[in-house]
């Protein structure tokens, strides 16, 4: 018999504003490396113009942040947050 889990809803598609007190954040060391670039360019495709998210990865990203400025056009802006030893944080933001 499998216990019951507690659900909770954390998708909001209202788009109203009111429930982004804080940048969501991806850690994206939990993420399987095969699925990690493609996982990490889904969430960031549902950033809004002038918001933003963090990325906690387990290294300096950098071929990502490549990639992500390729896919984006240069509409990310990052700012590091904490660089290292065992994470790095990002901040992702997009363009207004």
């Amino acid at each position: 018999m499998t216990p019951d889990l507690p659900l909770i809803e954390k998708d909001h598609a209202c788009a109203c504003g009111e429930h982004d007190a804080a940048h969501p954040e991806l850690d994206a060391r939990v993420i399987p490396h095969a699925l990690r670039h493609g996982a990490i360019l889904g969430a960031l495709s549902r950033v809004r113009p002038g918001s933003s998210m963090v990325l906690v990865a387990p290294h300096n990203p950098l071929p990502l942040l490549a990639e992500i400025d390729r896919e984006e056009n240069g509409a990310i802006e990052v700012t590091y947050l904490a660089e290292g030893p065992e994470a790095w944080r990002l901040l992702l933001t997009r363009a207004a």
